[in-house]
């Protein structure tokens, strides 16, 4: 049973006690990520992140690493467009000394000006890397183009600029305004004692700031845009997308399901017209990501330099087809079938629980329980499906991305 209390600090910690299981994940979730940073301190939520790792007043970044080790732990954190989350797994018997160890890298890192410099260097290889991966390329500008001019279209890593010019002062102001009590939540799930781990995260956090201004999120009306990046690489790697749902919207699982219909599994829609029959990639899929006040819907195909136009004509036969058709009943049967199991494999450890109880408290403001999420994928109907299918059955709504061998007119293949 999943429970929720607000400590006397005012932070919330949601916990799922699981008596079958020896172990238990713990996360810190603060509501800051790329949509709270300006252009000139671009990339500092992920900053941030990388810097909570490199030693607190009482460790080091090898005292962490060692400490972690020593109750058999695994440490990692991550950085979204509106959340940040550190956490840790570790035995049920240690969940007091991974909270205590998250605590001190949470509330007493150094920020050394000389780590900081070295971890800089870290984030502009990483900047790099991103760069020489061009299917990771395209996801990033896909996401860039679909939000262009809204807060989404921030970079969680930022930029060389904009990351050279923070400084120590900056980086302690920005989690002093951010990482406010009314910004973090707490989740737990595994075995593990509640009002003792409730006790020792109560008794840390009472010194942050109470709460900071709700921001104004300015949503700009989406406009198609298209982009060619020509890089010496032995494939092209496509994206086509389209905005899409919250993470609130009454239609958000109509669409996760239909998505699965269209590139969500081997027996895709895409993935068997542009593989199977047509030999024309690789990988091709599909993917649905949704934030608090929008989300967008994306294809992925990567393809020979020879067969971009083909694979584009593929994609649009989908979309068209079903535009016209929508989808069957067994479709829709077996769309659900495979949403249920996947979220039930990852509702089976503590850390899949964990994630999505933080997720949602600290981005919605409530827990769903797993029978709820069956339910609510159980409900959808052939007519919610034919209102998702409206949001991306016509290609004149895609904007487009593409990375290959040379230039080409990206927008006429779309749109031909």
């Amino acid at each position: 049973m999943i429970e929720t209390r607000k400590l006397d600090c005012g932070i919330r910690i949601v916990m799922e006690k699981l008596p079958y299981v020896q172990s238990v994940a713990l996360g810190i979730w603060v509501k800051a990520g790329a949509v709270d940073e300006t252009k000139n301190i671009s990339g500092i939520s992920h900053f941030i992140e990388h810097m909570l790792f490199k030693g607190t007043e009482e460790r080091s970044a090898k005292k962490i690493a060692e400490d972690v080790d020593r109750i058999g732990g695994q440490i990692n954190a991550f950085t979204g467009r509106e959340a940040t989350c550190y956490y840790m797994k570790t035995l049920g018997s240690n969940a007091k000394q991974a909270a205590e160890i998250l605590l001190d890298m949470f509330l007493n890192s150094k920020f050394d000006k000389t780590e900081m410099s070295k971890e800089k260097q870290v984030i502009y290889e990483e900047m790099k890397m991103i760069e020489d991966t061009p299917d990771d390329y395209a996801h990033e500008v896909i996401s860039d183009l679909i939000f262009k001019g809204c807060p989404y279209e921030k970079s969680i890593i930022g930029t060389q600029t904009s990351l050279k010019g923070i400084s120590q002062a900056i980086l302690k102001q920005y989690i002093a305004d951010e990482y406010t009590r009314d910004s973090i939540v707490v989740s737990v799930a595994g075995n593990f004692d509640m009002d003792e781990i409730c006790n020792i995260f109560d008794g840390k956090l009472k010194h942050l700031k109470s709460e900071k201004p709700v921001k104004e999120f300015n949503n700009e009306p989406y406009k198609p845009c298209f982009r060619v990046k020509v890089k010496d690489i032995e494939q092209s790697h496509i994206c086509l997308g389209t905005r899409g749902l919250s993470l609130d919207d009454d239609n958000y699982y109509a669409l996760s399901v239909l998505n699965n219909i269209m590139g969500g599994s081997m027996s895709s829609r895409l993935f068997q017209n542009i593989r199977e029959q047509k030999g024309l990639a690789y990988s091709v899929y599909s993917h649905v990501s949704s934030f608090v006040n929008s989300g967008y819907y994306n294809i992925y195909a990567g393809v020979s330099h020879e067969k971009v136009y083909d694979a584009i004509n593929g994609i649009k036969e989908e979309l068209e087809l079903l535009k016209k058709d929508c989808i069957t009943e067994d479709e829709l049967h077996v769309a659900k079938e495979q949403l249920k199991a996947s979220y039930i494999f990852g509702q089976e450890n503590v850390n899949g629980r964990m994630f999505s109880m933080g997720k949602n408290s600290i981005l919605l403001n409530r827990v769903y329980t797993p029978e709820e999420v069956i339910d609510e994928i159980d409900a959808v109907t052939m007519n919610d499906i034919r209102k998702a299918s409206s949001l991306m059955d016509d290609i004149n709504n895609y904007s487009a991305v593409i990375v290959t061998n040379k230039q080409c007119d990206l927008k006429r293949m779309v749109r031909a």
